[in-house]
């Protein structure tokens, strides 16, 4: 057997630092970064779900509080996930509109960034399903275009690897990311 192979030929990637998932609302960062974890042996984290623990429905939030009050919520939540991974390696998944924040970008250093991206058409039905997103109520498949191509630029400055998700199956996107990670793992050990 190759070094650095496992029998089914995928590298045996160890993470030295988090892995955090950056990308627009519904292409998969949830699903693909749950799975990435339980493929390398590591917890995972996402960022809505400890808001939602904490304080309640992100909707009810938005409505309540306002996309300020959930931005900031969402920079703190970032924050203590990679504070204590300073020991401990883990897969983040951070909410589509995490990155506008400034200080959540310095803190993203700290980590291996995956930009999962997709086309409108590989989540539409995702998006005109899901009535629990408050920045999609409108009309979400516009919406969706526009924080997209918006946020895009944002997204590719801060991604160490960017992946497209289009029609893949979770387990084929999993493998094709390992690959990725380890490829940016052994470029970044061997930069001078």
């Amino acid at each position: 057997m190759a070094a650095g192979t496992e029998r089914s030929g995928a590298p045996q990637y160890r993470p030295a630092r988090p892995i955090a998932m950056i990308g627009p609302m519904a292409v998969g960062k949830s699903v693909i970064g749950a799975e990435l974890a339980r493929t390398l042996g590591l917890d995972f984290v996402d960022t809505d779900q400890r808001i939602v623990a904490k304080n309640g429905a992100i909707a009810r939030i938005f409505t309540a509080r306002g996309e300020h009050h959930f931005r900031q919520l969402e920079a703190r939540a970032v924050a203590d996930v990679l504070d204590s991974a300073k020991s401990k390696v883990v897969v983040l998944s951070l909410g589509g509109g995490a990155v506008l924040d400034t200080g959540t970008q310095q803190l993203l250093a700290r980590a291996t960034v995956v930009y999962l991206r997709a086309t409108v058409d590989a989540v539409r039905e995702r998006i005109v399903r899901n009535t629990g997103r408050p920045l999609l109520s409108a009309d979400p498949v516009a919406t969706w275009s526009r924080l997209t191509e918006a946020r895009g630029p944002v997204y590719s400055r801060l991604a160490d690897v960017t992946i497209d998700v289009g029609k893949s199956n979770v387990p084929e996107l999993v493998a094709q990311l390992i690959t990725l990670l380890d490829a940016e793992s052994r470029k970044e050990n061997t930069a001078p």
